[in-house]
């Protein structure tokens, strides 16, 4: 039995400098840490525009349309690595529809950019 708790002391040594290593970190942050930051710090900061008292208030959606559209090719994108990782072991019907995917891909990414989606003036 004493073989088998001993086989768990590097671990328990470990986790007892990491635990270390983070307490020293944290009191250090809390003692070195700047604590008069100025008001553009602390403001309010969510969507790309400043904070406002009337929830009716019209604003531009530019930033909401730019960042959707990042999200969903970015998502899209990302289907693209297993694809690449496996691309050896796949078939002609795999290959095919991740062209299909791709052209798919494309062509709303042109229609997004003739429509002007991506425009920022």
């Amino acid at each position: 039995m004493d073989n088998l708790l001993l086989e768990y002391l590097p671990i328990l040594v470990f986790l007892g400098i990491a635990l270390g290593i983070g307490l020293i970190l944290l009191l250090a942050a809390a003692v070195i840490a700047i604590r008069n930051p100025d008001p553009e710090k602390v403001s309010a900061y969510e969507c790309g525009f400043n904070a406002f008292d009337d929830a009716r208030m019209k604003f531009d959606v530019r930033f909401y349309l730019v960042s959707i559209l990042f999200i969903i090719f970015d998502l899209e994108i990302a289907f693209l690595f297993p694809w690449a990782v496996a691309f050896k072991d796949i078939s002609m019907i795999g290959f095919w529809s991740m062209i299909v995917f791709l052209g798919v891909l494309t062509v709303g990414f042109a229609y997004e950019w003739k429509k002007g989606a991506l425009e920022w003036e």
